[in-house]
């Protein structure tokens, strides 16, 4: 009996020897590939001063008045994925370099996604109006929101066009929650509807919009301004934009925004929503293996920057790309774009790269 013992002991200890033995070696794998994967890149910020360069963001002057700064230099690619198959040419600005930086970047195509911020569908036919008489939305006026219009469907549509089913997805984002009416009449994060779903969900979604009353009070014809501070006074009564439900009327916002007609959308592409929240967005395109994005999208000075799927969330867990003749800025005081949409690009440019649509080709 105490052979035996002795005999199951020693075979125990053999087995735990083995199985830790085992676990060394997995775990020393482990280490060795995440060592290597934290390994940082080696990078030659070696500047050729690029000569008689032409002007950036030139394709559209119409939309994006062109970059002539003339001081530039070439540098070396960010970006060279293994088996790259898209070709990103893009540039940014430094004041320490005292010029703009140009540099090429080699992607895959199955690891980027094109994301295009807050394409409205106002004035678009499908019955979400700008209120009158004085009410305000997207561009704040509805020859503003024609224009942008008219932006999305000379650039922006053919440019997703010439990418879907070459990427991994493409994405617009809308504000609010998935409702039920907006979560069946597109493709979300959670679900691919049905045909049936989509047919169903786009009748409530027209009727939606269409029997709300699309009409606010008018200017204010008298103000009481305070006599010390008159002119403090005149713009906390009235200032410069007002969306409230004194011009626009109750309930506007809570209507179920519409995809703007004018992108043309698929099928396949996908619906986000600001009220979900960007870890959402994050995790679900990390999931997808995508790395890269091409930004798109309205309004460069503000949605397009600051809210769920803006750069200034993705830029810190994605190697991002804004496509400068992509977007428009607001433009008060203006009747045109392109000055205002040039000076924002620009100002992101310190700390984003910029691309435009002709620099992105791909070889699928």
């Amino acid at each position: 009996m105490r052979d035996l013992r002795e005999s199951i002991s020693a075979e125990m200890q053999s087995a735990c020897t083995f199985h830790q033995m085992r676990i060394t070696f997995i775990m020393s794998i482990l280490l060795a590939v995440l060592l290597n994967a934290s390994e940082p890149l080696l990078y030659n910020n070696r500047l050729r001063p690029i000569e008689n360069a032409s002007p950036l963001l030139a394709d559209h002057p119409n939309w994006v008045e062109p970059i002539r700064e003339t001081n530039r230099f070439e540098a070396a690619a960010i970006i060279n994925d293994a088996n790259a198959d898209l070709h990103v040419r893009a540039w940014r600005w430094s004041y320490n370099a005292r010029g703009i930086i140009e540099m090429p970047n080699h992607l895959r195509a199955r690891h980027t996604a094109v994301i295009m911020v807050h394409p409205w569908g106002i004035d678009d036919g499908q019955g979400w109006e700008t209120p009158e008489p004085a009410g305000v939305c997207s561009f704040c006026a509805p020859e503003k929101n024609h224009l942008a219009a008219k932006h999305t469907r000379e650039v922006i549509a053919p440019f997703h066009a010439s990418l879907r089913g070459k990427f991994a997805a493409v994405l617009h984002s809308l504000p609010g929650n998935a409702d039920p009416i907006r979560a069946k009449a597109y493709r979300t994060l959670d679900h691919t509807p049905t045909e049936a779903e989509r047919l169903t969900a786009n009748a409530q979604l027209r009727a939606a919009l269409q029997t709300f009353d699309y009409s606010g009070e008018s200017l204010p014809k008298t103000l009481r301004l305070d006599q010390s501070t008159p002119v403090a006074s005149y713009f906390q009564q009235f200032p410069g934009l007002d969306a409230s439900a004194r011009f626009n009327n109750a309930g506007f916002w809570q209507l179920p925004i519409p995809l703007t007609v004018n992108v043309q959308p698929a099928v396949d592409d996908i619906v986000i929503f600001d009220g979900e929240g960007y870890t959402k967005l994050r995790d679900w395109l990390k999931a997808q293996q995508i790395r890269h994005i091409l930004l798109t999208g309205y309004a460069t000075d503000l949605c397009f920057a600051n809210t769920c799927a803006g750069y200034v969330n993705l830029s810190r867990d994605f190697n991002v790309f804004l496509v400068g003749d992509a977007t428009l800025a607001t433009f008060p005081a203006h009747t045109t774009p392109s000055v205002a949409t040039s000076a924002h690009i620009a100002s992101a440019s310190l700390n984003q790269l910029i691309t435009q649509v002709s620099w992105i080709t791909c070889e699928r």
